[in-house]
C-alpha cells in the first residue's frame, strides 16, 4: 500500500509539473469524435441547442474557478509548475466544501468539450483520464500539504471532500472577492473555451454538411472571446492594473 502510494506520489509530481498539457491526453478522442460526428436526429438546430449546452457546461467551470481564484491569497492555488508552493492552507470560501476546486472546474470544462459529440463513450473515456490524472496529482499536492501543515491539514482533510462538494459547513472566505486577480489569470482560459466551440463548431458543421460553415453565434463568442484576450493581455503585461498587493 505504501509502495503503491509512493509511486502515485512520484507519478503524481511529474504530472503537477506537466498539469498543462494533460489535457492534451484527450486530443485523440476529438479527432475520433469529429470523424464520427453528425446531427442529434439530423438536425442542425437540436445540435446547436446541445452544443450550446456543453459550452455552458464548459463556462461552469471557468465559473468555479474564477470563484475561487478571486478569494484566495498570494502564492496558493498557483500556476507554479516547478515546484509545489503553498505559504497557507485554503480551508475557507470554496475550500471549506471541497479541497480540490480548481481541478473540479478544470473537469467541468472538459466535460462540456467532451458532450460536445453527443457519444456516451467519449465522456466516460475523458472522464476516466481526467480521474487518473488528477488523482495523482492530488495524491503528490496532499502529500506536500500534509508535510508543511501537519495537523491542519489534517484535521482540515477529515472534514472536506476531495473532489464531490459537501452542501454543508461554509466558512466565509478569509479575503474578499478580487476581479483584478481573476482578470490576471483566468482570460487565457475564457478565450481557450470560446475558440474550442467555435472551432469545433466550424469543423463539426462542415463534416457534417460536406462544406465549410461558420455561424454568426459561434463567431461572435469567439470576437468576445479574442477581444478579452487581447485586452486582458495587454493590461497584464504593459500595465500594474490588475496587479494587486498579496493576491
Amino acid at each position: 500500500m505504501v509502495l503503491q502510494r509512493n509511486l502515485y506520489e512520484k507519478s503524481g509530481s511529474w504530472l503537477f509539473q506537466h498539469r498543462s498539457f494533460l489535457a492534451l491526453a484527450g486530443f485523440p478522442l476529438l479527432i475520433v469524435g469529429l470523424k464520427s460526428f453528425s446531427y442529434i436526429h439530423h438536425s442542425h438546430q437540436i445540435t446547436e441547442e446541445w452544443q450550446l449546452l456543453c459550452f455552458f457546461v464548459s463556462l461552469s467551470g471557468l465559473a468555479l474557478r474564477i470563484f475561487t481564484i478571486g478569494f484566495v491569497p498570494r502564492r496558493t492555488s498557483g500556476r507554479n509548475t516547478h515546484s509545489q508552493v503553498a505559504e497557507t492552507l485554503n480551508t475557507t470560501g470554496i475550500y471549506s466544501l471541497v479541497r480540490n476546486p480548481l481541478y473540479l472546474g478544470n473537469y467541468l470544462i472538459m466535460l462540456g468539450f467532451a458532450m460536445f459529440f453527443h457519444l456516451w463513450w467519449l465522456v466516460v473515456i475523458a472522464s476516466l483520464i481526467c480521474a487518473l490524472g488528477y488523482h495523482a496529482i492530488v495524491c503528490a499536492e496532499e502529500a506536500f500539504l500534509k508535510k508543511s501543515f501537519g495537523k491542519e491539514f489534517d484535521d482540515w482533510a477529515s472534514r472536506t471532500p476531495v473532489f464531490i462538494p459537501k452542501l454543508s459547513g461554509w466558512v466565509p472566505p478569509s479575503l474578499g472577492f478580487c476581479w483584478r486577480t481573476v482578470c490576471r489569470r483566468e482570460y487565457t482560459a475564457f478565450f481557450l473555451i470560446t475558440a474550442g466551440f467555435f472551432l469545433l463548431d466550424v469543423a463539426a458543421d462542415s463534416i457534417a454538411e460536406g462544406a465549410v460553415r461558420i455561424r454568426g453565434e459561434w463567431a461572435l463568442i469567439f470576437g468576445v472571446g479574442a477581444l478579452t484576450y487581447l485586452t486582458l493581455r495587454t493590461l497584464k503585461k504593459k500595465t500594474h492594473l490588475l496587479r494587486v498587493p498579496g493576491r
